[in-house]
């Protein structure tokens, strides 16, 4: 995969950046720039260099067209004080054919411009226009933020220190059932908390009441359990909230308490328990490579985010290489101010994934085929 080295003298080329700068905003502002931050390397890079640079990005799921919710003045705004000199296109996804993947769209990103940099980790497994569209017409590079992460997410599929325990959360089994079958094949042992556990207990004869269930998955956990069942650590005590209650409002009230794997009816299941937090711990400390995906409960409500925090702690923790998977694990190291003590946070949640899953991404394959190393 070609990086920025391999544009050779970028001095008064024009160069479009494919950035990632969709950040949280609140009221018009931004209320983490990390994103932003993260593109800097790059940039400076060919701006040090003589270079004249326009990023693009996308900004939250406008509808194919222009909405001021989602207008990227703000990241402007920021940009401008971190990177002076940088011009930043319109939100891509104004366009129909951003991801559309048009190519009558591609040809207009590419006017103008020499060459062509994909720093967008977290949106490069989308073949979206912006991202698999400019290396087909300019000689194209992986910025730094781009090749660190691929460095980092290949080298934990490919060679991991050993032994070596990816922890899955979310509320899903779908979503991650792709990923979980990857990870048996290069991890030794995998941890399972969150909302995707239940389906699993169900799988297994537990009651779970009212936590979340994927009917359709039973047969798929049940056959995980029956193949790797001594692999795959479940928790062993869950905290459910009683009828009545509601996620993020305690004064709606519903009792909090800490069941084994069986809940009554009417109780939902919204983080792991004191003995799983401990007993993921022991694996984790013992871990010479983490990976770690999902939180184990519904940590943004205080009553359930001992799970997560104790997982978090564990990891920060652990002597071994670790690595966030992005999303919603990486906004809890922070919460839980451990995101200093992680070798390795990524900024794409679904893109590192996927990374992890297939060994490749739309994004990486279309830089390898730009005319600068084609053939």
């Amino acid at each position: 995969m070609p990086e920025l080295e391999d544009l050779g003298d970028v001095e008064g080329k024009s160069v479009l950046v494919r950035a990632d700068f969709n950040v949280p905003l609140k009221d018009g502002e931004i209320t983490d720039d990390l994103r932003i931050r993260a593109a800097l390397p790059t940039l400076q890079w060919l701006l040090d260099r003589g270079a004249s640079v326009t990023a693009c990005t996308h900004l939250g799921r406008p509808k194919g067209e222009p909405d001021p919710k989602y207008s990227v003045e703000p990241v402007r705004r920021r940009l401008a004080e971190l990177a002076p000199g940088v011009e930043l296109l319109e939100n891509l996804r104004f366009d129909p054919g951003e991801t559309g993947n048009d190519p009558a769209f591609v040809a207009e990103l590419c006017e103008g411009h020499d060459l062509y940099v994909n720093d967008a980790f977290g949106a490069s497994h989308r073949a979206h226009a912006s991202i698999v569209g400019p290396p087909t017409l300019l000689p194209s590079a992986a910025g730094r933020l781009l090749a660190k992460e691929v460095e980092v997410l290949l080298g934990v599929r490919e060679h991991p220190g050993r032994p070596f325990t990816a922890i899955t959360g979310g509320s899903k089994v779908s979503d991650k059932l792709g990923v979980l079958t990857a990870l048996l094949d290069i991890a030794d042992d995998i941890i399972i908390g969150g909302g995707m556990c239940f389906t699993f207990f169900g799988a297994m004869g537990h009651s779970i009441g009212s936590s979340l269930f994927e009917e359709d998955q039973v047969e798929s956990c049940a056959k995980l359990l029956d193949e790797h069942g001594d692999r795959l650590h479940l928790p062993e005590d869950v905290v459910g909230l009683g009828p009545g209650g509601k996620i993020g409002d305690p004064s709606a009230g519903g009792e909090v308490r800490n069941f084994g794997r069986s809940l009554p009816d009417g109780w939902m299941g919204l983080d792991i328990g004191p003995g799983a937090a401990a007993a993921f711990g022991d694996v984790i400390l013992e871990s010479r490579t983490v990976l770690w995906n999902g939180p184990m409960g519904v940590f943004e409500d205080r009553r359930f985010e001992a799970g997560t925090r104790a997982v978090a702690q564990a990891v920060a923790e652990c002597r071994g290489f670790t690595v966030i998977g992005g999303g919603d694990s990486a906004a809890a190291v922070a919460q839980f101010g451990l995101a200093d003590e992680v070798d390795h946070i990524s900024t794409g949640g679904g893109a590192s994934l996927e990374l992890i899953e297939q060994g490749d991404l739309p994004g990486l394959e279309a830089l390898r085929h730009a005319p600068n190393v084609a053939g």
